[in-house]
């Protein structure tokens, strides 16, 4: 007995690094998959009003896709002006860096013949073709993310009534019960998540727009977007504004200084006093899952993978909570703040 045991714990091993390895190779697929399943959630509600108020499934979608489509337009749009200003400033940057290049090699008694010979614009157009490159299969994945989003709208409707005729009642209302639960807790963090990303982005935007440091509304979309990975998010995107606040008022470093804390001082506020009052023990994760998460999700699909950490991890263990031999893994899922509080309330009870 304790031989089977121990083998189906060395093959459950195996099965996670072999589906890893699967899901590393359909990355393509499988993440555009993903994204589009978790868009659902924050687009199925709309689509099922619309339905209530007698209006097709065809033309409801149709309409949530409208929506969608307009929103990636903006962003298109605020995307092409920021990369047009970047290209006006670049001239002037430049001018900068070669002359923080040349105190750096003074402070560090080093050649300025190494700093000199450094040349930026092409090792910038380098990097803006690799950039360049990252696009074109951006705006492919959204493509698949679209077409995998409105039918996946068009079918959600019906996924209900499905579940109960190839179930049995007790077994129909049990996935039932599951699926709603991994909806409710999938909806509820992003859409409490967007909200303080949405308020950070605002504050970096108006931080930074009253310390005069160039492109204020790049860095506050960037610290909206990175915002929803965990913990290292907001270290990234605190850097970009720093650096730049460094050559943009170079030779004078205290408007970096000022930039440095007063991205710090809203990222503290968020991150450490806004989002657990906000959240509090609504996930229920340990914070050893959500790194590991963070981590290995991370390594799978790269940024998006960061950001969609959180949520799969919650819904692996809402699945895990209502499968009963896979119960004691959401058990050790959880942050266990439940669990201490209610034999805290027996100790009193006892008492």
């Amino acid at each position: 007995m304790e031989k089977n045991r121990v083998a189906v714990v060395f093959l459950g091993v195996l099965a996670v690094i072999a589906a890893g390895a699967v899901l590393k190779q359909a990355q393509a697929v499988v993440l555009p998959l993903i994204v589009a399943w978790l868009l659902s959630y924050v687009l199925g509600p709309p689509v099922r009003w619309l339905k209530r108020k007698r209006v097709p499934s065809g033309i409801a979608v149709s309409l949530m896709m409208a929506v969608v489509l307009g929103v990636l337009y903006l962003v298109a749009l605020f995307l092409n002006a920021r990369v047009a200003a970047f290209v006006a400033a670049y001239p002037r940057y430049e001018e900068q860096l070669a002359g923080l290049a040349g105190t750096a090699a003074e402070k560090l008694r080093m050649s300025s013949e190494y700093f000199a010979g450094v040349r930026w614009g092409e090792k910038v157009g380098a990097y803006l073709v690799r950039v360049s490159g990252s696009f074109v299969a951006v705006v492919s994945n959204i493509v698949m993310v679209t077409i995998f989003l409105f039918f996946l709208l068009l079918g959600e409707p019906f996924v209900e009534d499905k579940i109960r005729a190839a179930f049995s009642p007790e077994r129909a209302e049990r996935v039932n019960a599951v699926l709603d639960a991994i909806s409710l807790q999938i909806a509820r963090y992003l859409t409490i998540q967007f909200l303080i990303s949405l308020g950070t982005g605002f504050l970096v935007w108006a931080a930074l727009r009253l310390l005069r440091v160039d492109f204020p509304a790049t860095w506050g979309a960037l610290a909206f977007f990175l915002n929803f990975v965990p913990t290292v998010g907001s270290i990234v995107a605190s850097i970009p504004p720093i650096l730049v606040a460094l050559v943009q008022y170079y030779p004078s470093f205290w408007p970096c200084v000022f930039t440095l804390l007063a991205l710090l001082t809203i990222q503290t506020l968020t991150g450490n006093v806004l989002s657990p009052k906000v959240m509090g023990d609504r996930l229920n994760l340990s914070p050893v899952v959500v790194l590991l998460s963070l981590v290995f999700f991370g390594w799978l699909w790269g940024v998006v993978g960061a950001v969609l950490s959180v949520p799969i991890a919650s819904a692996i263990k809402i699945v895990c909570e209502n499968v009963e031999p896979l119960r004691p893994i959401s058990v050790f899922m959880g942050s266990g703040r439940s669990y201490a509080a209610k034999k805290r309330k027996d100790g009193e009870h006892c008492a």
